[in-house]
């Protein structure tokens, strides 16, 4: 059985469409789909509804797909096992790296990493830190660089890189800008726009707010930091963002009294072996950690 057949058709379902699996694979279409209807003929079964431009998995194709991530995932072990024994540093090297974190952390990393490595065929998927945490535990890449939860579940693990002081800011103009020490009821008064439920920097002021038994009120969600910055501008809430996002000075930091901090970093599935190329990028990343964050 073709490992690039399975892989074509564990891509197509991941983005049920023929057309974004090939420019996620770097193939033509018609590829794909040749790829995916010599597995289908080989096996005897049709893996896909192709019905109008939707494309569905049938019940062959869902009883299939997690028997062919287990296959590719060996295939790809074998690989970088095979890979490690001569210590090359080369092939495709699959990393996921959270939005905020590849803008402010990562460029100069990956630029090292490019100048020293150039035969790597680095796979960067830039998702929210839910997602990329998601793709950790499906075992889709090697590793993320995220904003750290604070629960890991039993097969991941987790290592620090840098720690983001968080402050609460408004903008300007907001009434809260106008109070000298800022409480927790005050910020109950007033709309705050956060990143989404499942993210860890929601979860700081959910788990504060709890804690004192004080309701948040929620304007809005966008795991955006930039568009929160800018919703903050505009005056529709109050916020919780990093200090890196507040450097040119346009939003008033409130005195709150609180010292409120997240953790980025590494995380990796505990099942899973590193290929050397992922080995080089997470020693840069780890490094570059211990030159700026003083824990």
């Amino acid at each position: 059985m073709d490992i690039s057949s399975l892989n074509a058709f564990i891509t197509v379902a991941r983005y049920k469409s023929f057309s974004k699996a090939s420019n996620h694979l770097f193939i033509t279409q018609p590829a794909v789909s040749k790829r995916v209807a010599a597995l289908e003929a080989e096996l005897g079964v049709v893996l896909f509804n192709r019905i109008a431009r939707t494309v569905s998995l049938t019940e062959a194709g869902k009883q299939l797909l997690s028997k062919a991530h287990e296959l590719v995932d060996q295939a790809e072990e074998l690989q970088r096992y095979a890979s490690n024994l001569n210590q090359d540093i080369s092939g495709n090297l699959a990393v996921s790296i959270s939005h905020h974190i590849g803008l402010y952390r990562m460029p100069p990393i990956l630029k090292t990493f490019n100048e020293r490595h150039s035969e790597v065929d680095l796979d960067i998927r830039f998702e929210d830190s839910d997602q990329a945490f998601s793709s950790v535990e499906k075992g889709d890449i090697e590793f993320a660089v995220i904003t750290l939860p604070k629960v890991l579940p039993e097969k991941i693990s987790a290592e620090v890189v840098w720690v983001d002081d968080l402050f609460i800011v408004a903008s300007k103009e907001h009434d809260l800008s106008k109070i000298a020490k800022v409480t927790l009821p005050d910020l109950a008064k007033h709309s705050c726009v956060l990143p989404s439920k499942e993210t860890e920097t929601h979860q700081i002021m959910q788990r504060l707010f709890e804690s004192n038994g004080i309701d948040m009120k929620l304007q809005m969600q966008t795991n955006s930091l930039q568009t929160l910055k800018m919703l903050v501008q505009a005056g529709i809430g109050w916020s919780l963002l990093p200090k890196s996002m507040l450097e040119d000075g346009e939003l008033r930091v409130l005195d709150v009294g609180l010292n409120l901090r997240r953790s980025l970093g590494l995380v990796f599935h505990t099942k899973r072996s590193l290929s050397n190329a992922a080995v080089a990028l997470s020693t840069l990343i780890k490094s570059d950690g211990a030159l700026s964050v003083q824990v």
